[in-house]
């Protein structure tokens, strides 16, 4: 079932999917502007994600930001939320529960919340309200009334996000930087290739920002930019008819030459090899 709302004053969009069994998220397809919290309620299930893959455990929560493509190996256990910024984006408190807050730019992997009996109680109470509210007829409130509780759902999930990844471990603004870096990368990957530039545009120094990625993070912020240019090319490749030179020169590159040098060292394929093995694998062709 999906049921869905218009804000018709900002053009703002919510959807409430469950017991979907076509449920999925192309970053490319007409939804590719929303925001996607996930819930399965089933058994452990494979996830697709790009072209990546993970498994999902029961009564655990994922978050898709508005650029991730993913499937579901039993879409009909998932309970997911998707909304747009233009529905739900807090200034207030912006770097926690905003539409750019922890849980989707507080780290560039897929957010995974484990649910405890006592969460899973309490999204089962709001899961009640979401239909209800669904199911009251349109006036002027029910806008309103679905952002908090939207809110709520996303509060609740961003205090228990942060316990498990241990935050209060971090120190004072090093969450906030990671944070302004990953959302900066995502903003503006097709043009700026280099930790410098966006050490620029934080006002930081590139030595500050690496020193906190060695820190607290799995990977460099020099790896965070090259994985979203690789990630877009990808998609490019995948879900576009463009020619290796219009996807060079969309992702900001000087020429074909330098784009399938970076593209090779990074996945093991020139773009149009790269291409033609994911249409292979599609087809089911050796």
């Amino acid at each position: 079932m999906v049921l869905a709302h218009t804000d018709l004053k900002t053009g703002g969009i919510i959807l409430f999917i469950y017991d979907e069994k076509q449920f999925n998220g192309s970053s490319f397809d007409k939804d590719k502007d929303l925001l996607t919290i996930v819930w399965n309620i089933g058994e452990t299930q494979n996830v697709l994600v790009d072209d990546g893959d993970f498994f999902l455990k029961k009564h655990q929560i994922v978050v898709f930001n508005t650029n991730q493509s993913f499937s579901f190996q039993h879409p009909e256990n998932i309970v997911a939320w998707r909304f747009n910024r233009d529905f739900y984006c807090i200034i207030d408190h912006d770097y926690e529960v905003s539409c750019v807050g922890i849980l989707f730019f507080g780290n560039r992997e897929v957010p995974q919340i484990q649910l405890d009996t006592r969460d899973q109680k309490k999204l089962e109470l709001l899961f009640n309200v979401f239909v209800d509210e669904f199911e009251e007829a349109e006036d002027n409130l029910k806008t309103e009334m679905l952002r908090v509780v939207l809110k709520r759902l996303i509060v609740k999930l961003t205090r228990t996000y942060k316990k498990q990844v241990q935050f209060s471990d971090f120190g004072e603004g090093e969450i906030e930087i990671i944070r302004q870096f990953n959302l900066m990368v995502e903003q503006n990957f097709k043009q700026y290739h280099q930790v410098q530039d966006y050490a620029d545009l934080m006002h930081k120094s590139s030595k500050t920002i690496s020193n906190l990625f060695t820190k607290r993070s799995n990977q460099s912020p020099l790896e965070v930019i090259h994985k979203r240019i690789l990630l877009e090319a990808k998609r490019l490749l995948i879900y576009t008819d463009k020619t290796a030179k219009e996807i060079a020169h969309e992702l900001g590159f000087s020429d074909i030459p330098n784009f399938s040098r970076f593209f090779k060292k990074n996945t093991g394929f020139s773009p149009s090899q790269y291409r033609y093995e994911h249409k292979k694998r599609l087809t089911g062709k050796n």
